[in-house]
């Protein structure tokens, strides 16, 4: 029997395999939705508006060693600028901590 691999992407675009893509939207859910998923995931990828997105932390525990948390606002249903986690980012030499 021989096989053949197909690419996910094939797959995908004929609507074989559910979009592994697919992401929760802030402004289609309530501010206390968005942070409930970054609460209960630890860590969550959630698109932000047209093709954006970002990753949202609970906490810096879900940073690499050298990354510090950064306060993340974002757009949702119910408030403009929501609070739902942190982003995790490398400070740079002017990077003061405790003044984002």
């Amino acid at each position: 029997m021989r096989r053949v691999l197909v690419p996910a992407a094939a797959l995908l675009a004929a609507g074989l395999v559910p979009a592994a893509a697919q992401r929760p939207s802030t402004p289609d859910l309530t501010c206390a939705q968005a942070r409930a998923v970054v609460l209960r995931q630890g860590s969550a990828v959630l698109g932000t508006g047209g093709p954006t997105y970002d990753r949202f932390v609970r906490d810096r525990s879900f940073c690499e060693a050298t990354e510090i948390g950064r306060r993340a606002f974002v757009p949702t249903r119910d408030t403009p600028g929501c609070f739902v986690g942190f982003t995790c980012y490398e400070p740079g030499p002017g990077d003061r901590f405790g003044d984002f």
